[in-house]
């Protein structure tokens, strides 16, 4: 089992990538199913274990760095780790800062409400908007679905939170009206789950790309080309072998690759 490091580990070291290479993975540990601690206290998930496949792969020998989302592109800036691998949305404004890999998964956007709160929310954002004036939906902060929301969603009452855990908690606590998260952590970190229970999906599926991205993707501090490619060429062995299938199998029964 790949080990948690401590934030002070050394700097991958500069120039052309070799077999057992030390790769520090930095990843958020509190987005369900996709990454959390267990019960033993260890970084578990889908991220996690595309992350060991892809170093199995790559044949590169990877140590993991637990790292709260709100540090985690300064975290990778500041040479705390080498890689994210944390469900990180590939976008416009975050490829001004780091480098991308291609996409390792892609899922869509969704609002949930309680069952017994009666409400419809049209497919048109502007119409959606009137519909949810003067409502509060939770999101956690610096995500891809914080600046969807305030950028489209004007009349509502954004409250954020540090992981998504948070904002479900006052979501079943009835501290806000809704919340928008990835609709795969809202289903297996939330609806699925005993707090969940009398909550359910509202509204249509949000995959627009000048917020959503271009799917998730492993980031690189910019420049490390090598380190990028690798893990291209990895993600691309691990679907032609058959791995990333069964990963996929243990958590979903539906292709979270996406189109």
């Amino acid at each position: 089992m790949l080990g948690v490091l401590a934030a002070g580990a050394l700097a991958m070291s500069a120039g052309p990538l070799s077999a057992q290479e030390t790769v520090r993975i930095g990843s958020e540990g509190a987005y369900p199913p996709f990454n959390f601690i267990d019960s033993d206290g260890n970084l578990a998930g889908f991220d996690i274990d595309i992350a060991n496949a892809l170093c199995d792969a790559a044949g590169f020998e990877c140590e993991f760095v637990v790292q709260d989302w709100d540090g985690i592109i300064p975290g990778l800036l500041a040479r705390r780790y080498d890689a994210i691998i944390a469900s990180m949305s590939i976008t416009e404004e975050r490829k001004q800062v780091v480098d991308f890999t291609d996409k390792y998964y892609a899922t869509p956007a969704k609002f949930v409400k309680a069952e017994d709160r009666e409400l419809e929310i049209p497919e048109d954002i502007e119409e959606a908007n009137e519909v949810l004036s003067g409502m509060s939906v939770g999101v956690q902060r610096a995500t891809i679905h914080e600046n969807f929301l305030r950028d489209n969603f004007p009349d509502i009452d954004i409250s954020v939170y540090a992981s998504q855990d948070e904002a479900n908690l006052d979501l079943a606590n009835g501290r806000v009206d809704l919340v928008m998260a990835d609709s795969v952590v809202l289903l297996e970190g939330f609806l699925e789950t005993e707090e969940g229970a009398g909550y359910h999906f509202v509204g249509p599926d949000y995959f627009e790309e000048e917020w959503h991205g271009e799917g998730i993707g492993i980031a690189i501090r910019k420049g490390e080309d090598d380190l990028r490619e690798a893990f291209n060429n990895a993600i691309q062995q691990i679907r032609e072998e058959g791995t990333y299938q069964e990963i996929n199998a243990k958590y979903f029964d539906f292709d979270v690759y996406g189109e």
